[in-house]
C-alpha cells in the first residue's frame, strides 16, 4: 500500500474519548482509536500522538472557575497524562509497542520527553504520545500538537474530529454549513475558523506543515489520510 505520509502528529481532542458520556473516557471508544492507529502502524506510519484534556477537565471545570489561569491549565495537563496513559493501554492491548512522554516529568507513570529520544521510539515503530501539552500554562493541546510535529519532523499534522472536516460554520448547528475542501493558513486566521487555536495555525504556517481536518468516527479515515487520499479538509500553503 502507498504511503504518502510516513510520520504524523496525531491530535485527537478529549471530548473524543468520551463518547456519548457526559465525562471521562469510554472504554469502546477508546478501544476504536488504538484499532485505527493500529492499522497504520502495521502499514510502516509511525504516529506521534497529542491528546486533549476535554473530557476529564469537564468534569472538574466547575472547581476551576474563578480559579488562577496558570493553576487551570496546569490541572488540565495532568488531565492529559491520564488520557495518554489510558490510550498507551489500550493500544498496548492491540500489539503497539507504545511510549507515553510527558512534557511534566513524572518517572514513576512515564518518560520525560526527550526529542531525540522520541525520534528514536519512533524510528523503531513504537507510538509515541506526547502528554501534558507543552508543560507549559498559557498554551493549548493544539499548539503542543503542532510543536511536537515540527519537533519529530512530521509529514504532517492530522486533527481528527466530531465532524467531516473544516466547516464555513458549525455544522452540528447549521443543516446549510458548507465543507471546505482545502484553505490557507491565511484564511484559517483572517476568517477566525476554530480548527485550532491560532498560536498552532501560526507555527505550522511558519513551517509550512499541513494540517488535515477529518471526522474520527468513520472507521479507515486515519488509514486513508496517510495514503494521501483527498478526506475531509487541508490546511497547507
Amino acid at each position: 500500500m502507498h504511503i504518502e505520509y510516513k510520520r504524523i502528529l496525531l491530535k485527537l481532542s478529549g471530548e473524543a474519548l468520551m463518547g456519548d458520556d457526559s465525562f471521562g473516557i469510554n472504554t469502546d471508544v477508546i478501544d476504536y482509536v488504538a484499532k485505527e492507529i493500529q492499522e497504520i502502524v502495521a502499514i510502516g506510519v509511525q504516529p506521534g500522538i497529542v491528546i486533549g484534556a476535554g473530557n476529564i477537565f469537564r468534569g472538574v471545570a466547575g472547581a476551576s472557575k474563578g480559579m488562577d489561569r496558570a493553576t487551570a491549565d496546569n490541572m488540565g495537563m495532568l488531565a492529559t497524562v491520564m488520557n495518554s496513559l489510558a490510550l498507551q493501554d489500550a493500544l498496548e492491548r492491540c500489539g503497539v509497542d507504545t511510549r507515553v512522554m510527558s512534557a511534566i516529568p513524572m518517572q514513576s507513570v512515564c518518560e520525560p520527553y526527550i526529542r531525540r529520544r522520541a525520534t528514536r521510539h519512533l524510528e523503531k515503530g513504537r507510538a509515541v504520545i506526547f502528554a501534558a501539552g507543552t508543560g507549559n500554562p498559557y498554551f493549548t493541546t493544539d499548539s503542543a500538537g503542532v510543536l511536537r510535529a515540527l519537533e519529530i519532523n512530521a509529514d504532517v499534522i492530522i486533527k481528527a474530529t466530531k465532524v467531516n472536516g473544516v466547516f464555513d460554520k458549525d455544522p452540528m448547528l447549521y443543516d446549510d454549513a458548507v465543507l471546505y475542501e482545502h484553505l490557507s493558513f491565511d484564511e484559517v486566521l483572517i476568517r477566525d475558523l476554530k480548527v485550532m487555536d491560532a498560536t498552532g495555525i501560526a507555527l505550522a504556517k511558519g513551517d509550512k506543515k499541513p494540517i488535515m481536518v477529518f471526522n474520527m468516527k468513520t472507521p479507515g479515515n486515519i488509514r486513508k489520510a496517510v495514503s494521501g487520499q483527498p478526506i475531509g479538509t487541508t490546511i497547507s500553503m
